[in-house]
């Protein structure tokens, strides 16, 4: 199918519209990471590692619990309307987090983010797929995510804001909650549905779509896929920074930016090449995306074991290295999650496909903080852990190349 210029210019303009809203949905993740130093010096009642990782696993729980939900509305009611008012409700709260005083409201804020963020990536990554043909599906995806890492790289200076007198963590919550708020309108009016056929199906009953979906042999591996690798990459994005302060030294600054810009920029060439790649290997195989994931995941094993290993031996350098060949790897897994559903489930059941998908993989990220936390305080090696993580990433490496995509273009 051909698209015309206008409907190319539509497609691409809603990827350029999506790319802040992106920066903020990770920011705001990001800063808590960074700034925990900070936060726990200044909210009472925070008293271990373990109780921070609780913190850290609420946020994705409500996120997980909510993410179905979100994604079946995105599909029944449209992605537009879903998208702008999730980034509305979350800017409101970034905005009250900045304000918290104890633990227990913390804790509040950090459940109401989770819940309004849930609605935003089933239904922006589906309006994407919707717009954007096979030919530059992985593209456009990729390209979107990089929004993602530009909010996470912009976190890793979180230290930095919270350590300066003039302004502090509580000022960075607030200044991000009101620059929400003010995008959410113009992104609502600017935003554009994909075009349906008259005769196309609806999403049906909530039930009927996630079971046609969990009964789908490709979607319960791709289903596995999309959640294996996420219990190392929520520790890396989470813990790492607080890792490298107090295994290395590092100040909080130095050790969000150590533990964060490398690897987030690392993932955005990559995002842009993998893009490429897989759609460019998608003329001699349906199976092209699929391809390009687990060469991905080939980087993420070794770049895992390689970085428990050189933290232990104190590198700093060294650990800078493996984190960017994590990057590298994760680029390419990240921008081809969605363009590989996309071949497998039909429009109206991607959002929902999406959700699911959260469900699982941020349900166990949340469980990995805790654990992780949990290995910290009674001092298992780094090696060990991350030795686990990179074992986790070889069977995911499998997983993706049994999947058996139906069609290069289901629209």
């Amino acid at each position: 199918m051909n698209e015309t210029p206008s409907a190319s210019r539509t497609a691409w303009l809603v990827v350029i519209l999506l790319i802040p809203v992106a920066l903020l949905n990770y920011l705001d993740r990001q800063l808590v990471a960074t700034m925990q130093k900070s936060i726990m010096g200044d909210v009472s009642g925070i008293r271990s590692q373990e109780q921070w990782g609780h913190m850290l696993a609420w946020f994705k729980w409500t996120y997980a619990l909510a993410s179905p939900f979100a994604g079946y509305v995105a599909d029944r009611f449209g992605r537009r309307h879903v998208i702008a008012l999730s980034l509305l409700v979350w800017s409101a709260d970034t905005w009250v987090t900045g304000y918290v005083q104890t633990y227990d409201q913390l804790l509040w804020t950090r459940a109401i983010m989770g819940l309004s963020e849930a609605f935003y990536i089933p239904a922006a990554l589906a309006l994407i797929a919707d717009h954007h043909l096979s030919a530059t599906r992985s593209r456009a995806v990729g390209l979107h995510q990089i929004g993602i890492y530009l909010g996470v790289m912009l976190g890793s200076v979180g230290g930095y804001v919270a350590d300066d007198p003039a302004l502090g963590w509580r000022w960075a919550f607030a200044a991000l909650g009101l620059a929400g708020v003010g995008y959410a309108l113009p992104l609502w009016w600017w935003l554009r549905e994909a075009p349906r056929k008259p005769d196309a199906p609806t999403a049906g009953a909530p039930l009927a779509a996630a079971g046609e979906l969990l009964r789908d042999r490709n979607f319960q591996l791709l289903l596995l896929y999309f959640t294996l690798p996420a219990l190392a990459g929520w520790v890396v994005r989470d813990w790492m920074p607080s890792v490298l302060r107090k295994e290395l030294g590092l100040t909080q600054g130095l050790a969000g930016v150590s533990a964060v810009v490398w690897w987030q920029g690392a993932a955005i060439a990559s995002a842009l090449f993998g893009g490429w790649l897989a759609d460019r290997w998608m003329r001699q195989s349906l199976r092209g995306r699929q391809k390009v994931s687990a060469l991905g995941m080939a980087l993420i094993a070794p770049a895992l074991l390689g970085v428990g290993i050189v933290i232990d031996l104190g590198s700093l350098p060294l650990a800078i290295f493996f984190l960017v060949l994590f990057g590298l790897g994760w680029g390419l897994f990240d921008g081809n999650n969605m363009p590989i559903l996309a071949q497998i489930a039909r429009p109206e059941r991607r959002a929902t496909g999406y959700g699911l998908m959260n469900l699982a993989s941020i349900s166990c990220g949340g469980l990995s903080d805790v654990g992780f936390g949990w290995l910290r305080d009674h001092h298992v090696p780094l090696n060990l852990i991350f030795a686990g993580f990179a074992a986790v990433a070889c069977l995911s490496a499998w997983l993706v190349l049994r999947i058996r995509p139906v069609s290069e273009d289901l629209r």
